[in-house]
């Protein structure tokens, strides 16, 4: 072999480690869902694309377990047990609902979640330590609840009653009790507005308007991010100013997103976390993350469309703007 062949073999090998570090040659990793999201969601797709990059390749050396996407809270149980069932090696669950009815079948089976609150709703026992079979990233909901609420407040001028969107399955009372608080004390009431379900949620925006809320904060919940179209229409028909959890939310139609990037959630930490519980890593020997960019992104298109005009000091700050 000549001395340029065998220097470029080397420095390919350099990159071997990052896709077969740990794996066994020959296996086929078997990977679970429980999503509410469907199968093409864009922070899906990243989360596949990047394990492939780490070495897991669907089709090779992955099986992808695709009946597990698109589900109703109600189907969750059944199908966590399927997956138990089949032995996969790690079930990836995405919102409360998801997470527990993961939790319920299998405490053995290494559990990836992300989801909003993973201690306050006792998922893990503390971020460096998580304990038991389940991992992966929490993100901050309490907090980044109450920033929108501000935010909302600032985008709407003299606006003296908003209202909240709340999911039964992932608000905490105590959480709705410290967003009553921290609006009275900016001299604003907040009336509550509880969905279990998706068919629950227009008119839980209508009995919002009929409070007379002046806006609405959609809070953190995989039920009613998976059910945004349902949101942006009908605030959209009573023209009313609401703020999501997600800053792709404000790219696809809503007023006010802010927050971590659900994609960069995925693509980069959770690639990484489930990477790593494939090949054998124990999910208590993975501390929980959590997000460390925030993004605010307002669309102006929509505020047109619902007639109503953000403050510009608000857009000035503002890391993207849409218009």
């Amino acid at each position: 072999m000549r001395r340029r062949e065998f220097i470029t073999l080397l420095s390919g090998a350099a990159g071997w480690p990052l896709a077969a570090r740990g794996q066994e040659a020959g296996r086929v990793y078997r990977l679970g869902s429980l999503h509410a999201a469907p199968r093409d969601a864009p922070h899906q797709v990243a989360l596949l694309d990047e394990l492939r990059q780490l070495g897991f390749v669907e089709g090779q050396n992955l099986t992808v377990d695709w009946k597990g996407y698109g589900l109703s809270a109600e189907q969750f149980e059944q199908h966590a047990a399927e997956l138990v069932n089949s032995r996969v090696d790690v079930i990836v669950a995405g919102g409360d609902a998801a997470v527990r009815a993961a939790q319920r079948a299998t405490s053995s089976i290494p559990i990836l979640a992300l989801t909003d609150d993973m201690v306050g709703q006792g998922f893990v026992r503390s971020l460096a330590k998580p304990g038991e079979n389940t991992t992966g990233v929490t993100i901050l909901a309490s907090e980044l609840d109450g920033k929108r609420q501000e935010i909302l407040i600032e985008a709407v001028p003299g606006v003296r009653r908003i209202a909240a969107l709340a999911d039964t399955h992932t608000t905490t009372p105590s959480r709705l009790t410290g967003l009553e608080d921290a609006a009275r004390a900016r001299g604003v009431a907040l009336s509550i507005h509880r969905v279990a379900q998706r068919e629950e949620i227009a008119s839980a925006i209508d009995a919002a308007k009929a409070a007379d809320a002046g806006a609405l904060n959609v809070l953190a919940s995989a039920l009613l991010f998976n059910n945004r179209k349902i949101i942006f229409d009908r605030v959209a028909t009573l023209r009313l100013p609401a703020a999501y959890q997600w800053p792709e939310m404000a790219e696809q139609g809503g007023l006010i997103g802010y927050g971590p990037l659900i994609v960069q959630l995925y693509r980069d930490i959770m690639s990484r976390q489930l990477a790593k519980l494939l090949r054998g890593i124990k999910p208590a020997d993975l501390p929980v993350e959590q997000p460390t960019r925030f993004e605010l992104v307002i669309n102006l298109r929509a505020a047109k469309g619902i007639g109503h005009e953000v403050p510009p000091p608000l857009v000035l700050r503002a890391d993207k703007v849409i218009e």
